[in-house]
């Protein structure tokens, strides 16, 4: 699954580059009270990392959220484990004999 995703992200990554050498015009930025020019093969290039490094942090928390979760499953899956064992060798011992008593 790893190696898909990351054959995945470099062809998109490939296709941006391509995309964007054969669009190498001069072209004016204008954001709020600040302007910039530089070549449209810049502008998009940045744009698609600052847009990766964005997606990247929004998605830090899940990440980190299931981390943790799976942390705290996999200490309950040895307790349980340990649990079971123990149990196991409590029916494997022999167990003492009362006496009947008569009726």
């Amino acid at each position: 699954m790893f190696r898909l995703s990351l054959v995945l992200a470099l062809s998109i990554a490939l296709l941006a580059v391509v995309f964007a050498l054969q669009n190498a015009y001069l072209i004016t930025i204008q954001f709020l009270f600040w302007q910039s020019q530089g070549s449209l093969a810049l502008v998009l290039l940045l744009t698609a990392g600052l847009g990766a490094i964005a997606g990247l942090l929004v998605s830090v928390p899940t990440i980190v959220n299931r981390n943790r979760k799976i942390h705290a499953q996999r200490k309950r899956i040895e307790e349980l484990q340990s649990s079971l064992s123990r149990e196991v060798e409590l029916l494997k011992s022999p167990q003492p004999q009362t006496p009947e008593q008569p009726l």
